[in-house]
């Protein structure tokens, strides 16, 4: 008994920021229609955070189910250091490397562009990603991708027919930490981003919230936040067990 009111106190103490943000952005109803119109209007800067979200979690789940798949089954020279190596960008502060990213989106061509923040956000996924996907491709037993190539399957086929089926929880789990961690980020986006029309959510609800001398327009911010975290909500709510399944298989492995 004592467990189930817990486990309530926490529900209530988690859901109620989210249920004050609703009511509060209900107040004003006319803020929804103030963003609709707002700019370029509420509906680019959310197809523009999709975009990027979609990329991002595209070049995340296929760089890191291929990386994962080659960390767990093949061994290298310098595998462990590679590995290492890629686990290290976590200890990078992200701030400091925006600026010298931005110089090199430059030279690429991809400055201000979804396409050029879609990559910087895959890079800063890709130690987590990698770390769950070669987990969750060692605990898949070896004699299930040997009967595959028995069969006549090759190594790609097995890989993509077989093993990619069986870590499915732990690419659903990479994945929906992709979406977040992109559908939300606010300051790359502010750093590398400098056409309007080009701005993802997180900058134009700010851009709506901020008045002169710097007061802020807390009824327009609350509302900003339920459309930013509805498609959040519903994800992770229909994703739910295979996220819970996902990070079991591939974080407590090794």
């Amino acid at each position: 008994m004592s467990r189930y009111l817990t486990l309530s106190a926490l529900a209530v103490l988690f859901l109620f920021p989210l249920a004050w943000s609703g009511y509060a952005s209900l107040e004003e109803p006319s803020n929804y229609l103030e963003m609709a119109v707002f700019g370029e209007g509420v509906g680019t800067y959310a197809a523009n955070s999709a975009l990027v979200s979609f990329m991002t979690v595209a070049g995340t789940l296929a760089v890191s189910a291929l990386g994962g798949y080659g960390f767990a089954r093949f061994d290298f020279p310098g595998k462990n250091l590679l590995f290492l190596a890629t686990l290290a960008i976590l200890m990078v502060p992200y701030a400091t490397i925006l600026i010298p990213l931005y110089v090199l989106l430059g030279y690429l061509g991809l400055q201000n562009s979804l396409v050029g923040l879609s990559l910087v956000f895959v890079m800063f996924q890709l130690p987590f990603a990698l770390f769950m996907m070669r987990n969750a491709f060692e605990a898949v037993p070896r004699e299930l991708e040997e009967a595959a190539l028995v069969d006549g399957c090759g190594t790609f086929m097995a890989f993509s027919r077989i093993l990619l089926h069986a870590v499915r929880p732990a690419l659903i789990t990479v994945g929906l930490f992709a979406f977040l961690a992109s559908w939300n980020d606010f300051f790359a986006p502010l750093i590398l981003l400098n056409d309007g029309a080009s701005f993802t959510l997180p900058v134009a609800v700010v851009s709506m919230t901020s008045q002169t001398m710097g007061a802020i327009d807390y009824g327009m911010l609350q509302s900003g936040v339920m459309v930013m975290a509805i498609p959040c909500l519903i994800l992770f709510i229909v994703l739910q067990r295979h996220y819970v399944r996902g990070f079991m298989s591939g974080a407590l492995r090794g």
